[in-house]
This record gives C-alpha cells, sequence and structure tokens, in this order.
C-alpha cells in the first residue's frame, strides 16, 4: 500500500509522543525528530513560514513521511538518538560512535591482571571508562601498581598449575612488585582484597585504601617494623596528593554526572563530568554542528543521551545548567550555589575553552569558515540585516581644540585593510565642533564613494555616543544611504552600543569576538588619527614667522638663522648688516618686511 500524502497524514497524526522520519524523493530518510506530541511538532513544519532557510530547504525536500509512537518522551529521545546514529540524516546534528577510547580493564580470571584496553569484550570482566585520553589511564595505572603489588604476566594461573609448580618467580617479584601468586605465595582472598581496593579507587573512592594504609602504618609502627612503615606513608602520600590534584569538590557529592553547553550561530559545544567522592573522573567535551534551529536545551537532550550510552554512565542524579526533562528514573538539578554549583560552573568553563581551542585551530586550518562564522556571529550580535564583511570606522581629534581633523579606517573580513583608510583635515567648520565635524567627513567620504561607485560598507562604526551617531546619520540621509548602510556609535565609558533612533544602548559579553572587532575598529582609528597629528604637530614645531615674510625662502631663512643666531637678533639686526649679508636690492626689501613682524 502506498504512504499517504503528507496533507492527509497530518490530519491524521496522534497527539502522543513519538519519532518521526522525513524521506526525500529517493527514499533517504534526510532527518529524525522527536516529538511529545507528534501531531502538534510535525504540523508546525508545513503550516508556517520558516525564518531559517535550511529549515525551508527540509521542508520542500520532504516528499514521504514515518512516525513511531513511543509511551513517553524519554523514549522517544532514546529512539531518536538510535536513529539518527543508523541513518546518518543529512539535516541532523551527527552522532559519532567513538569506539577508541581507552579503559581500564580488571580482567575476570584467577588473580586478576589490570590494565588498559581499547577493546571492550563481553567476558565478565570489569571495565572501567572510557577516559578522554590514554595519559590519564596510564597516570592512573602507575599510581595503582605503586600502590597495590598486582601481577603483569599473563600466565594462566588455575590453582592446578599453581601446585604443579609450572611457574617461577620473575623480577617483579624480586624488586617488590609482584606477591607471586604464581608459586602460591599470596592467597586468591588475600590478592582479591587489592583488585577490590582497586575498583574502589578506580571509581573515584580514596577512602577505603586511605584508611587501610594508615591502619597498616600505624601497625608496622607499633612493631616496629619502621622501613616498612615509611614504605607505606610514602604509598599514602602519593594517593593524597592524586586525590588532592582530583577533588574540586565536596567529597560527599559523589556518583553524579555534570553537563553543560555553549553555542554559537553553527555548534553548541557540550562538556560531560563524571564526578565521584568528589572527583572528576572523568572529561569530555564534544562539538555539534547544528543543522536547523536547534536550542541549547534540544542539542544538551540529545547530547547527554549519547554520551551516557558511549561511556556507559549510569549515574541516577545528573546535574545540569537549566531545567531538562530525561524520565523518572534520573534525578535533574540545577544548582543555584554551592559545592554543586561550582561543577557546573567549571564543565562550562571547560566547554568555552574548547570552544576557543577550536576556533584557535580553524583560524590556522580552515580560515575561510573561521572568516564566515565570525560575520555571522557579528551580523547575529548587532543585529544587521546582512553579514559586516567591509566596516568603516571614523575619529575625530584636534590639536587642543585647533587644526580639527578625522580618521577613517577600513576593516575587510574582520581584519584591517590599510590601503584603504583615510585622512581628513576638516574644511567648512571652524574651531572643535566634533558633531559637526563628524557630519562633514561621513559626507564627504559617502559622496565620493557614491559619485565614482565604488562598493559602499555594510556597517559603519561611529566613535562617539549618541551625539556623533546622531550627525553621521543626517549625512547619510542627506545623501539617501540610510537603508543601505548600517551604522553603530561606540562610547567609550562603558562600552555601550547605540543604534540611531534608540536611546537605550546595546551592552555585549565584554568577551565577545564582536565587541573585540568594534573595539579594535575604533582603536585603529585613533591611532590613525593620532599619526596626522604628529605630522602636524612636527611641522608646527619647524615653522618660523620667518616663514610668513614674503622673499624669505629656506636658503634665506638659513643665512639669516645662521648669522644672528635667533628671530629676535634678526629683528634687531641693523640694516647695514642685513644689506650686507643678502645684497642691496634684497636686504633692503627683507629689512623692511622684518620691521612689520
Amino acid at each position: 500500500m502506498e504512504p499517504a500524502p503528507i496533507t492527509i497524514q497530518l490530519k491524521t497524526l496522534p497527539s502522543d509522543p513519538g519519532v518521526y522520519q522525513y524521506y526525500d524523493k529517493n527514499d533517504v530518510v534526510i532527518y529524525v525528530g522527536k516529538a511529545k506530541n507528534l501531531k502538534r511538532r510535525v504540523s508546525s513544519y508545513f503550516n508556517k513560514v520558516h525564518d531559517n532557510a535550511k529549515t525551508r530547504i527540509l521542508v520542500k525536500k520532504i516528499h514521504r513521511m514515518e512516525h513511531i509512537v513511543v509511551p513517553t518522551e524519554v523514549d522517544a529521545l532514546l529512539l531518536e538518538n538510535n536513529l539518527i546514529k543508523k541513518y546518518r540524516p543529512r539535516y541532523n546534528i551527527l552522532l559519532k560512535d567513538d569506539k577508541t577510547y581507552p579503559w581500564i580493564c580488571v580482567k575476570k580470571e584467577p588473580f586478576p591482571r589490570v590494565f588498559s584496553t581499547r577493546k571492550v569484550i563481553r567476558d565478565g570482566s570489569d571495565y572501567f571508562g572510557p577516559y578522554p585520553n590514554v595519559k590519564t589511564v596510564y597516570t592512573l595505572l602507575e599510581l595503582i601498581r605503586g600502590l597495590y603489588p598486582i601481577r603483569t604476566c599473563n600466565y594462566d594461573l588455575s590453582e592446578e598449575k599453581i601446585k604443579k609448580k609450572s611457574y617461577k618467580v620473575c623480577l617483579e617479584f624480586h624488586i617488590g612488585n609482584c606477591l607471586a601468586p604464581c608459586e602460591g605465595k599470596v592467597t586468591e582472598e588475600e590478592y582479591n582484597q587489592n583488585i577490590a581496593a582497586i575498583k574502589e579507587l578506580v571509581k573515584g573512592n580514596f577512602r577505603r585504601s586511605l584508611n587501610q594504609f594508615k591502619n597498616q602504618m600505624e601497625e608496622f609502627s607499633q612493631q616496629k617494623e619502621f622501613e616498612r612503615a615509611q614504605e607505606v606513608k610514602e604509598k599514602l602520600e602519593s594517593l593524597e596528593n592524586y586525590q588532592a590534584k582530583s577533588t574540586v569538590v565536596n567529597p560527599k557529592i559523589s556518583n553524579v554526572e555534570v553537563f553543560s553547553i555553549i553555542s554559537d550561530e553553527s555548534y553548541g559545544y557540550v562538556n560531560f563530568f563524571q564526578v565521584a567522592f568528589g572527583s572528576i573522573i572523568r572529561s569530555h567535551t564534544v562539538e555539534i554542528k547544528k543543522k536547523l534551529e536547534e536550542t541549547d536545551a534540544q542539542i544538551l537532550a540529545l547530547a547527554i543521551i549519547d554520551l551516557r550510552e558511549r561511556f556507559n554512565a549510569q549515574s541516577k542524579e545528573i546535574y545540569l545548567p537549566f531545567k531538562i526533562d530525561l524520565g523518572s528514573n534520573i534525578k535533574v538539578v540545577v544548582p543555584k550555589l554551592g559545592d554543586k554549583k561550582k561543577l557546573v560552573d567549571l564543565s562550562q568553563r571547560n566547554a568555552k575553552f574548547f570552544r576557543l581551542e577550536r576556533f584557535k585551530q580553524m583560524k590556522i586550518v580552515d580560515p575561510e569558515r573561521h572568516v564566515k562564522r565570525l560575520m555571522n556571529q557579528m551580523k547575529t550580535d548587532l543585529r544587521l540585516p546582512h553579514e559586516p564583511v567591509h566596516i568603516e570606522c571614523f575619529d575625530n581629534s584636534n590639536i587642543q581644540g585647533t587644526n580639527p581633523t578625522a580618521a577613517c579606517v577600513v576593516f575587510r573580513n574582520g581584519k584591517p585593510y590599510k590601503k584603504d583608510y583615510r585622512h581628513f583635515k576638516i574644511k567648512t567648520v571652524e574651531g572643535p565642533d566634533d558633531f559637526a565635524s563628524m557630519e562633514e567627513v561621513v559626507h564627504r567620504r559617502y559622496k565620493r564613494l557614491s559619485d565614482e561607485g565604488q562598493p559602499l560598507p555594510q556597517l559603519i562604526v561611529i566613535d562617539g555616543g549618541k551625539g556623533q551617531l546622531s550627525s553621521a546619520v543626517k549625512s547619510l540621509d542627506r545623501l539617501g544611504l540610510r537603508g543601505a548602510i548600517s551604522i553603530i556609535g561606540i562610547a567609550k565609558r562603558l562600552e555601550e552600543i547605540y543604534y540611531p533612533g534608540d536611546s537605550i544602548p546595546l551592552y555585549l559579553d565584554k568577551k565577545s569576538e564582536t565587541l573585540k572587532i568594534i573595539q579594535q575598529l575604533r582603536n585603529e582609528a585613533h591611532r590613525f588619527g593620532l599619526s596626522l597629528h604628529r605630522k602636524i604637530r612636527s611641522k608646527n614645531a619647524l615653522s618660523s614667522p620667518l616663514d610668513q615674510v614674503e622673499g624669505i625662502g629656506p636658503k634665506t631663512k638659513e643665512l639669516l638663522l645662521k648669522e644672528f643666531k635667533s628671530l629676535k637678533r634678526i629683528k634687531a639686526a641693523p640694516k647695514p648688516e642685513i644689506i650686507e649679508l643678502l645684497g642691496k636690492t634684497k636686504g633692503v626689501k627683507i629689512y623692511q618686511k622684518l620691521q612689520q613682524l
């Protein structure tokens, strides 16, 4: 039987929780989604206009649809996770099965070995992990072997072979790293006590091992076996040092998981902590690419299911930055203060650092992607209609109220484009009038660009508050460019962003990339403006009233100064001396002019 048209299916969909799958004309799954109410969620794709272009494209490509009804929304979340992994739909977040993480294995065998492995075999052995990197595993194994003498050989230590004395002790026994179970020098019960302590230690429970070593140390001390007591003391210190490094919160917080998310326009970054007895025993961060308009809650819910499955995490209590329904079997806590809140904050901090590292790597490996992400982020943060690929920034300045000038700097793709920098000497404004000066330079700049048919910027940044911004807007209005170019002002005091006609400023995150670009623009405009001032000051410093005297050029000026040393002495010089130095005709003329200074 042919599937019913989507318009019919929409009318007959149940209002129960479930999972829906969209297929294209080639019968390929292109999207899998979950819903608390299938009818309402699926209908929303077809009965409204979507702002997001990718969602509009997805809807156009939907040829048919299937759905699966499940008892609860949590069941829908689990099923959605499995179907995404199975079909890898084009418009879904991709969840990757990562089977290469290292584990610590406590082998199911007589006198168990403890070692690292990347393969989980269902043979009854205990596996702890996976760990985010092999260095953590080696550090933990090194600690374990220093604390507990366990075998490293792969002999079959069956009771029969030990009785037959099939094996002989090796160097590990002689240097104190093994108790020689191969020759029956330790019972299986005694050996397994160490294995039980190791399992607790790997789980993050240091208390049992600490108490055990303290009791041993006291015992040896009382028996006056001080060398053995010293050995136990060193083990105790080693364990305490390891615990100090890994304990970040109250040791009473145990067997919990912490998840947090940081996101931007294109990606979500989810961090996962596993905590046991106050120690973070596992940390992992994943980058998840957005395909549609997924919210942080949607991405985090999906990531929690995926990470718990990937790492075989089974805690009944989870700490999150905001509330998410994960079913009745899992207690979700959104801490507001104290040690629990510190854990969530630390998780978010790790996610932020991971995101920053990814950006730095992206700049090197894929600069085009970095630029596109940055432009998209600025467009969103500044509420612009277009990505600000071309930005121009203006700054006014003057020297102690005189010589007013302005500077215009240009950024393309978030970087200075010095070839297009421009200086302006104010022509129509008398005295230090920042508002009128800004109006003049903005008008001159964009009248020229318009007349010459050159491309206009997507964004203008004015260094100043509402007054300077209003003056710049007047010029754009006169030129008829108000709708073609976005314009903002940045005030120095609190770095607030002003928009035309809006008295309430926008405050960006002090660490945001958008604000950093705007600050760089403003600082570059200020620096470039000062470079012109330095030239003017240098010129003024070298100038002299002699330059204003008709007939005195550089050579005449040099002769006069060389002979009379200063302007005061030149003016006081007798007429005969001036004539003798410059000649009769020129000397008389210059002497008369000097008397008028």
